[in-house]
């Protein structure tokens, strides 16, 4: 490993779409920044909550806006992310609770599978279009993911445990302390402070702070 990684933390959570952008872009980026990458699986619906913020297609001309952006962004990053109008309703309907426990679980158990399977919920919902909140597509995910039959039955048992929910809670808390108001919050650690970056699109700002 070279000289004195910065440590850099993307809270994400697999129902918000421009975190899967930043992931994919993040997860290419490792590669060649001096980045120590970690993933912190939070609950978007908990930011919202604690921060008083709404969802932006609440705002119709936003929306109007956000279809367009995502469309630009998914093609310049090269991610299989489609999005319709429908999909505002769609996210407004599902809650990731469930999902976001599930990769908890296995954060907390299996961590070596952490990434591919946030990157299967993401292709799930945003890809294929299927309800996430559904406990058969949470077992098709993990499954995709290549989590046995046997890692996932466990994993699933351990969405009701105290110890889950409250690993959830405290990422999610720790994202608002560090200013978060939305997803994802990307969260780097230079120069002795944290440094909040908000949304997908800041990612050469990230780049330019931590001298990359």
């Amino acid at each position: 490993a070279r000289m004195g990684r910065t440590v850099v933390e993307l809270f994400y959570d697999v129902i918000s779409p421009y975190s899967w952008l930043g992931f994919e872009v993040l997860c290419r980026y490792r590669r060649i920044w001096n980045i120590d990458l970690r993933f912190r699986p939070a609950f978007l619906g908990g930011i919202m909550q604690q921060t008083g913020n709404k969802p932006p297609a609440m705002l119709p001309k936003r929306a109007e806006y956000m279809l367009k952006d995502v469309k630009r962004m998914a093609k310049y990053y090269q991610v299989p992310l489609h999005m319709s109008r429908d999909d505002f309703q769609r996210i407004t309907g599902t809650s990731s609770l469930a999902a976001m426990r599930f990769i908890t679980a296995i954060d907390m158990t299996n961590s070596q599978y952490l990434e591919p399977l946030s990157r299967e919920f993401w292709m799930c919902f945003w890809s294929q279009h299927e309800d996430i909140s559904q406990t058969e597509n949470i077992l098709a995910v993990a499954r995709q993911a290549g989590l046995s039959a046997e890692l996932s039955q466990k994993a699933l048992e351990m969405i009701s445990s105290p110890t889950v929910k409250d690993r959830l809670k405290e990422t999610t808390a720790e994202a608002v302390k560090y200013g978060a108001f939305g997803m994802p919050a990307v969260v780097a650690h230079y120069d002795g402070e944290p440094q909040l970056f908000f949304g997908s699109d800041r990612l050469e700002l990230l780049g330019n702070v931590i001298g990359e």
